[in-house]
């Protein structure tokens, strides 16, 4: 593994079951850079995020973090390098009974031995950072959508992890909002000398803050690059996708008998 990339998967392949979702995937993720993962729903984007995270074990292949193998690793060591980790998962996972102080403060609970007053000024550090430190007393059910998603990206960046990964950091919330998490992403991640990872179906927002961006489709890697070189890319289903066309490899109508026949109607010689 080369020391410029944090993440590398190498012939990766991961099937529930009998059923495949990875078949031969490999990604190189490098340090410093934020990297986007896209493409339909059940492609296998978020599984990837899982194997690096240790959540599931490939079938074969290899999924490295900072040069270790993540599915060789005893649950200690895994646990050790996770702390390293932040995850923004979608639509937060707040814990709805903490307030947004104790949210945040969580991790640094969970993971460290600090003093009660150096985990209150990291919180609120954090909080401020995403600009919510005077939320700090509120509970999750008193914020907007926007306002739960920074505070959940304020608890993934708690203990300056050098890997964030984000599951759909755009899900449901307004233009506004989409736009301050995505400049959030980019501020924090080149600020903390992190490196991120993002899985969203959202092309504009994440083409204009990311530095590559991988297509899976069907469970294999269908093109990677930069995103102007992708806005300009000649394969069909990335095409369609971009432009968002409703033509193309994916098909409008689910398979279906034909429609007259079913209409009971008899076709005309």
């Amino acid at each position: 593994m080369s020391a410029d990339n944090l993440v590398e998967l190498r012939d990766v392949e991961f099937r529930y079951d009998a059923r495949p979702v990875l078949t031969g995937v490999g990604m190189t993720i490098p340090r410093g850079k934020v990297v986007a993962i896209m493409g339909l729903s059940g492609s296998g984007k978020t599984t990837v995020l899982r194997l690096i995270g240790g959540q599931v074990k490939p079938n074969a292949g290899t999924v490295s973090v900072a040069g270790q193998p993540i599915h060789e690793l005893s649950h200690g060591e895994l646990y050790k390098l996770r702390r390293r980790m932040g995850m923004l998962f979608q639509f937060g996972a707040l814990f709805t009974d903490y307030s947004v102080f104790e949210n945040v403060a969580f991790p640094l609970r969970e993971h460290t031995r600090l003093p009660e007053v150096m985990i209150r000024d990291l919180v609120l550090m954090k909080l401020n950072a995403v600009g919510l430190r005077g939320a700090a007393q509120l509970k999750p059910a008193e914020l907007s959508g926007g306002m739960a998603r920074r505070v959940a990206l304020a608890r993934a960046i708690a203990l300056d992890p050098m890997l964030i990964m984000y599951d759909e950091p755009f899900t449901g919330l307004d233009p506004i909002s989409t736009g301050v998490i995505a400049n959030l992403i980019r501020k924090l991640n080149d600020a903390l000398g992190a490196t991120s990872i993002i899985v969203t179906h959202d092309v504009n927002e994440s083409f204009k803050i990311v530095d590559h961006v991988y297509f899976v489709s069907a469970g294999v890697i269908v093109a990677e690059g930069t995103p102007q070189s992708l806005r300009n890319s000649t394969v069909p289903f990335v095409h369609q996708f971009v432009h968002g066309e409703t033509d193309g490899p994916v098909p409008f109508h689910y398979p279906a008998d034909d429609y007259s026949k079913a209409l009971g109607v008899e076709r005309m010689p």
